[in-house]
């Protein structure tokens, strides 16, 4: 016997929708790639995606075509999210900071038909103009008194294109399992991988994010995705907001501390989201100018585990709650988050710190479970660590045009690639990615739990850990450490620091200091490179 419900499909464009209804004069604020601060609210929001969207059906794109944005974080790409996913089209998020060799084979590979750039990108385009084969127009994200002098082929201007439109459209109904955007996997090997997300996942995750045990969204905040837009939908952030109506900040190309602080302090931002970089250069800059976080209550900080300096000094300086966080691409992103049990309130905060730490626990929607190299799972008891396990209604079930073949076994399970601890709580700890993980004498060593006390010492700036070969033990840990600008702090002293926080044989056998760490496009350790790079590096204890 079937339930009697209305079956209603689940769309984006009822967010956007539901947004200008409801929460029509909440302001979205952004800074503009021109230079300006720009303001409007959801009406206007709605009204320029429908224009949008009637002006990509005026250039012939339907149901399923691919459509590139190469754009930061602001109100035109948050346009190009509804209008183009509205009608049915599926938007392809490009990220900018990917080689250009990378950003034609995934423009080629999603056969996008049209592509939406901002005024800093025109340069690259035209270095990789010819070799994108399925693209029609190039839509410049600007009005007509900033468009370039430029020799892209089929250009059009943004704003020219909308005010050609009475924004009048209906946003046309489908089924919620249909294609709504493709973001594609950095990959540190082999060619980036798409991920395509629907209409009915996306929706699910956001409504998953509001939740309190989540984000906690509601329409008394107001949000900073620092996360960019290209990097799984600016975390779900861009959908999420609206389905509750927060007022969303746009930091457009502002990523240092001092314009993040500006929208912090001006727009009374109450929760902000990024990566652990990010906010290095935040709370650098506020203390080097004596500036506090009167607004903000809360900051979610994911990507790569955050340190616990990190965590310690936003809690106790500024007064802003850290949610330790943990998702993927793959899982449209968010998996885990670190909010705390109710019967957690009442530890003292070095015990808090610890839980604080760790990645989070599922949220509603994702179930866990960590594997041997067997299959089997492992206990839950905050010791044993195996290969991560996910499953759930906005995760991956295989790549876009199948690429990398089947991805789940037959229970439906994807593997995550990362090594992990899961707690009689629910609470999950990332120790390593799987390839990245030192095996020493049999037992296994986690470099990112390394990583992270390292960072701790006041004159390191970032810390890597890889295996190194060694004639005894198979592998042993070295520590690759970027110092300070003008520290001369030295690998003794390093180690010291570290002694009685890990145990002692886990302890890098030694430590080397570089200039600069690689990085991928997403921000993560390029572990591979610096395997390379160390190759041939001797041990003094072998």
């Amino acid at each position: 016997m079937l339930g009697l419900m209305q079956d209603r499909p689940l769309l984006i464009s009822s967010l956007i929708d539901f947004a200008a209804q409801y929460h029509g004069d909440v302001e979205i604020v952004s800074r503009s790639v021109e230079g300006p601060i720009h303001r409007y609210t959801y009406i206007d929001a709605n009204h320029r995606a429908k224009q949008l969207a009637e002006a990509l059906g005026a250039l012939g794109v339907t149901l399923g075509d691919r459509v590139g944005t190469l754009a930061w974080n602001g109100y035109r790409h948050l346009e190009c999210y509804y209008g183009v996913s509205g009608i049915g089209a599926v938007l392809h998020t490009i990220n900018p900071r990917l080689f250009p060799e990378q950003i034609v084979y995934i423009a080629n590979h999603a056969e996008d038909r049209v592509l939406f750039a901002e005024l800093t990108f025109i340069p690259l385009l035209e270095g990789i103009a010819e070799q994108l084969s399925s693209v029609e127009a190039i839509i410049i994200m600007t009005d007509r008194g900033h468009m370039p002098e430029t020799s892209l082929p089929n250009v059009y201007c943004y704003e020219e294109l909308l005010a050609a439109q009475d924004g009048t459209l209906q946003w046309p109904g489908f089924d919620e399992r249909t294609a709504s955007s493709l973001c594609y996997t950095s990959g540190t090997t082999g060619n980036p991988k798409g991920v395509l997300y629907s209409h009915r996942s996306t929706v699910l995750h956001s409504l998953s994010s509001c939740s309190q045990d989540v984000l906690g969204l509601s329409s008394h905040d107001s949000i900073l995705p620092v996360v960019p837009m290209f990097h799984a939908n600016a975390w779900g952030i861009a959908y999420a907001a609206p389905m509750c109506g927060a007022k969303l900040v746009f930091p457009g190309m502002g990523m240092d501390g001092a314009s993040i602080y500006e929208l912090l302090d001006t727009e009374k931002v109450t929760l902000s989201a990024g990566v652990p970089t990010v906010w290095l250069m935040l709370l650098q800059y506020l203390r080097e100018n004596g500036k506090k976080l009167p607004h903000m209550t809360r900051t979610v900080i994911g990507g790569s585990a955050a340190p616990a300096s990190m965590i310690e000094a936003f809690e106790n300086d500024y007064d802003v709650t850290v949610i330790h966080a943990w998702g993927m691409t793959e899982m449209s992103p968010l998996g885990t988050t670190g909010n705390l049990k109710a019967k957690m309130a009442d530890l003292d905060y070095s015990e808090k710190l610890l839980i604080k730490g760790k990645q989070g626990r599922a949220v509603y929607g994702v179930d866990l479970k960590i594997t041997d190299d067997d299959g089997e799972e492992l206990p839950r008891d905050g010791a044993a660590f195996g290969h991560l396990m996910v499953r759930g209604p906005w995760i991956t079930n295989g790549y876009f045009k199948s690429e990398g073949g089947p991805v789940l076994d037959a229970d439906d399970w994807f593997d995550t690639g990362d090594v992990a601890t899961l707690d009689g709580d629910g609470f999950m700890q990332i120790t390593d990615r799987s390839k990245d993980v030192i095996k020493s004498g049999g037992e296994w060593i986690s470099s990112i739990e390394l990583e992270n006390i390292a960072v701790g010492h006041p004159e390191v700036t970032e810390a890597a850990v890889i295996g190194v070969a060694h004639p005894k033990w198979d592998e042993r840990p070295l520590l690759i450490i970027v110092r300070n600008e003008g520290s001369t702090v030295t690998g003794k002293e390093i180690l010291n620091f570290m002694e009685g926080k890990i145990a002692s044989w886990w302890m890098p056998d030694d430590v080397t200091f570089v200039s600069a760490i690689p990085h991928t496009a997403t921000g993560k350790i390029q572990k591979l490179q610096l395997r390379e790079q160390f190759a041939d590096y001797k041990l003094p204890t072998a």
